[in-house]
């Protein structure tokens, strides 16, 4: 037997500072007190994908020496003297992160070239070689002060499967062929140290960033995730066949499967392992291991162009804004983080029409979902959202409390027509962090969500309801 209660908290009217009305119907079924304790997400998992947006600022020696090579792929070493980005304003970079909403960027500290754009005696390549600042500069420390002037999380990006320097490529030196080697040991030391130096001098970092992950011991590489942890216990480690907090969705083209959940297989955590490689996309709602989509495109990615790193003429190829708007709805709003890849010139700074691109997606997204019409928390199997008055509607977001695990998995979505028919705007199935669902514009009093399928009580962060405008009306909770 179903039963019904109905309550209002009057304290969650201040979530959009109004006040509402009407009594909200939750539905609980009396066995989800059985339910199964389900995979969940740590603190640093729930950061980090709070944030939603990021922005990952791409620099290295090659670019600031001339070298454009695809995606900074070059394999011979620059004399560290030609680094002179002497127009270099961290600050003018996390401008353009603000402007597009973002609540964490990311830095290359080291890039596939193996030059240390910080203060380091591991090997004699790096800013203390050029005559930049005095050989004294170092951009890390410059790019967290200013993430953390602008209030946004910084990341460090630390690339170990690549080092020019060393003659690392695939992992492992002598390009790949000296895995067991005593060279091999020297570099998994010196990439420790490099570790080592990043996660303890720069303060709490939203992640660490390995591209393409980092070898574990037992694979012949470096013995990373014990330094992590020591130095940033509270942040998000990406990734090695040991830890993955996150994952890579598989593609570089802006969306994640539908749906797409949070949890993956079990085993080898990496998406070079089998187990994870077939179900990147779209995760495994079965799976133990919580590991939610990372949704990264570079801005510069109009075909043919998909650059990651700085190149001349190509101001004209960063994606259009109503193309950046539809890989928010198709990583956001499919329970992933979507970071996008900015470009620094060789002078130091992030153009200014890549600046303007991203503030016109950051305009757009605040636009669409900044202030809901109408917006709810509750528990239990069926939610009603009363609107402040009938309102053409467009989507309708959904955020489970995912501290709990993802509870839900097959939702449906109906609206009060001004006639007194309920009508279907929408159905899916994954809905974790959020679920954006876009409706066929249509006018509605009401909004009712219904779980067709839980494996646990369905708490529900928030029901909110956008009608593409700036105007919003109220908020409201529920509690069954």
């Amino acid at each position: 037997m179903i039963t019904r209660r109905m309550v209002l908290r009057s304290g969650a009217a201040t979530l959009a500072g109004a006040s509402v009305s009407p009594l909200l119907a939750a539905e609980h079924d009396p066995s989800d007190h059985l339910a199964p304790v389900l995979p969940r997400p740590t603190a640093a998992q729930l950061a980090w994908q709070d944030c939603e947006v990021g922005v990952i600022f791409h620099f290295d020696l090659p670019v600031a020496a001339g070298d454009t090579t695809g995606n900074n792929a070059v394999r011979r070493t620059f004399d560290p003297d030609l680094y002179q980005p002497r127009q270099l304003d961290t600050d003018q970079w996390l401008e353009a992160a603000k402007a597009c909403g973002a609540r964490y960027a990311a830095f290359t500290a080291t890039h596939f070239n193996g030059f240390m754009q910080w203060q380091s005696d591991l090997y004699p390549y790096g800013l203390k070689q050029t005559s930049w600042r005095h050989g004294r500069g170092d951009v890390v420390a410059d790019f967290v002060a200013s993430c953390r002037r602008a209030g946004i999380k910084p990341g460090i990006y630390l690339s170990v499967h690549r080092n020019v320097y060393h003659e690392v490529w695939g992992h492992y030196v002598d390009w790949g062929k000296g895995r067991g080697t005593p060279a091999q040991e020297r570099f998994n030391r010196i990439a420790e140290g490099q570790m080592a130096e990043l996660c303890s001098r720069y303060g709490p970092l939203v992640q660490i960033w390995f591209d393409a992950g980092t070898k574990t011991p037992a694979e012949g590489g470096p013995d990373m995730v014990p330094i992590f942890e020591k130095y940033q216990p509270d942040s998000v480690f990406y990734h090695s066949s040991q830890r993955a907090d996150h994952r890579w969705i598989g593609n570089e083209q802006g969306y994640a499967g539908d749906p797409c959940w949070a949890t993956m297989p079990g085993g080898p955590r990496s998406h070079n392992a089998q187990a994870w490689k077939k179900v990147l996309g779209t995760g495994d709602p079965d799976g133990p291991v919580w590991s939610p989509g990372m949704v990264d495109v570079p801005l510069r990615g109009v075909r043919p162009v998909h650059s990651w790193f700085w190149a001349p003429g190509q101001d004209h190829a960063a994606h259009p804004t109503e193309t950046l708007v539809e890989m928010y709805h198709q990583s956001v709003g499919r329970n992933c983080n979507f970071i996008i890849g900015a470009v620094v010139t060789p002078e130091g700074f992030v153009p200014q029409s890549d600046i303007a691109r991203l503030a016109e997606f950051g305009r757009d997204i605040r636009r669409l979902f900044g202030t809901p019409v109408a917006r709810i928390a509750g528990e239990g199997r069926r939610i009603e959202l009363p609107l402040p008055r009938p309102c053409r509607i467009e989507c309708v977001s959904l955020m489970e409390e995912i501290a709990h695990g993802e509870q839900i998995r097959r939702f449906a979505l109906r609206g009060l027509a001004p006639s007194g028919e309920w009508v279907k705007l929408g159905e899916g199935q994954s809905v974790g962090h959020k679920r954006l669902v876009k409706i066929t514009p249509r006018e509605v009093t009401k909004v009712r969500l219904e779980i067709e399928e839980a494996r646990a009580l369905p708490r529900i962060r928030e029901l909110a309801v956008h009608t593409g405008s700036e105007k919003g009306e109220s908020a409201v909770s529920a509690n069954g």
